[in-house]
């Protein structure tokens, strides 16, 4: 346990960190955002989006910690936070090992709660995920119309590198670069894996772009989600990854 005050009230605006909190403690949360769509039937205020949080809206909830990040929310909203008096904890996740370290930063010395099964759970699953080889070569988009893929120092980047798959992208100055698909295609991937968030890629829209080339369609949550959803990245990811490249 922490040595702080008791937290009773916790706004998240991030959704994996909002699934954080409420498998660890349920009663905890008070507001989230409409974004936050794990658990299944979460009861609580929603505050807006990732990128367009209602400041007004969640100093009025009067909570005792906001919990937020570095990528997904914006600074402007978080200093909006700050003048109105509130506690905000930015967490900065750009590898796996980060994830676990931020997790307990948010679960146990932020909101004062005993370190949770589950985050113990998913260390454990990644443990003995450290690919040896053969490497898949891969592109990853994240977005379409315009084409935009993982590049550098990314979590989801790190995920799939544990995997065994490397990204042919990662070397690029941007983290999300912007690149034309016939640069896509001519990149020397072998795989291209499309998750599902931010942008919904399906069956239907995203393998037709890349013809020749095995898709990979992964959960977007396993893939760019830190939380319990990290106790079955492994296992629902590598199960994408084997049945694309067979």
């Amino acid at each position: 346990m922490s040595g702080r005050p008791a937290v009773r009230r916790v706004v998240s605006l991030v959704p994996s960190l909002t699934e954080a909190v409420a498998a660890t403690a349920p009663g905890l949360l008070v507001g989230a955002t409409d974004w936050c769509e794990h658990p299944a039937g979460l009861d609580v205020v929603r505050v807006g989006g990732t990128k367009n949080p209602d400041t007004a809206r969640i100093a009025a909830l009067a909570p005792d910690l906001v919990i937020a990040n570095e990528e997904e929310n914006r600074a402007p909203d978080l200093a909006a936070l700050l003048a109105a008096g509130l506690e905000v904890l930015v967490t900065e996740v750009r590898t796996l090992d980060q994830a676990f370290t931020e997790l307990e930063r948010v679960l146990v010395r932020g909101c004062g709660l005993a370190r949770p099964a589950w985050l113990d759970d998913a260390r454990d699953a990644w443990r003995d995920t450290r690919a040896a080889g053969p490497f898949l070569r891969a592109v990853v988009p994240v977005w379409r119309r315009p084409w935009m893929v993982l590049g550098r120092d990314t979590f989801a980047g790190d995920v799939l590198a544990r995997l065994g798959v490397v990204n042919v992208h990662a070397g690029h100055a941007d983290r999300y670069p912007r690149i034309p698909l016939a640069d896509l295609n001519a990149c020397g991937a072998e795989i291209v894996v499309l998750p599902d968030e931010p942008y919904r890629f399906s069956a239907d829209d995203g393998p037709e772009s890349f013809p020749g080339l095995p898709s990979a369609l992964v959960s977007g949550r396993h893939l760019t989600w830190y939380g319990p959803s990290l106790t079955r990245a492994p296992q629902v990811l590598g199960a994408a990854l084997r049945a694309a490249s067979r």
